[in-house]
């Protein structure tokens, strides 16, 4: 009998080989509207990629490729819903507090920081950003620094291009050569 460890791995090499394959899609990050923050189809992934927890789906290969090609039917988004109406702010002075002091009294900001293990990466966008979404203005930045062999920088810096403008992040996320 196989442990479940030894399940695991072996049905993550398939995962990774059905998806490259384009038998199945893997999808992360499930939006509100059922869309995905991530979907891989006929591409490679590494065997980290594929977690086994909710908010990882396995895809059928119809509906895998379908969202790549852009024309996933997305149902309407839902009309947003309103906050019960606050009663008006009694004051026994002549001040009125100005809205913006309403509004910092109302909102706090967090900030997260810190370094991230590679075993962890995948869980980061299934787990902490479905939370962070809930919130007003969240702003996502990334810091990679690798060292490498000079002979094979620019075909990965190249590689790293491309998949930069895959994801449309042109512009948005530099790559910088030291």
């Amino acid at each position: 009998m196989h442990s479940p460890r030894i399940a695991k791995v072996g049905l993550r090499g398939k995962i990774v080989e059905f998806v490259g394959k384009g038998d199945f899609g893997l999808a992360s990050g499930q939006k509100p509207d059922g869309t995905y923050e991530r979907v891989w189809y006929m591409e490679l992934i590494s065997p980290e990629e594929v977690a086994f927890e909710s908010g990882v789906f396995l895809l059928k290969k119809d509906r895998a490729k379908s969202i790549k090609a852009g024309i996933e039917h997305r149902p309407p988004p839902e009309p947003p819903i309103q906050p019960f109406p606050q009663p008006e702010p009694t004051s026994t002075s002549d001040h009125e507090p100005d809205v913006e002091t309403i509004v910092e009294k109302q909102t706090c900001t967090l900030h997260l920081a810190g370094t991230i293990p590679p075993e962890v990466w995948n869980r980061l966008g299934t787990k902490i950003l479905p939370k962070l979404r809930a919130g007003i203005e969240l702003q996502i930045g990334v810091d990679f620094r690798v060292t490498l062999k000079s002979d094979t920088a620019q075909g990965i810096k190249s590689e790293l291009c491309q998949i930069l403008d895959d994801l449309s992040l042109t512009g948005k996320v530099v790559i910088e050569e030291s």
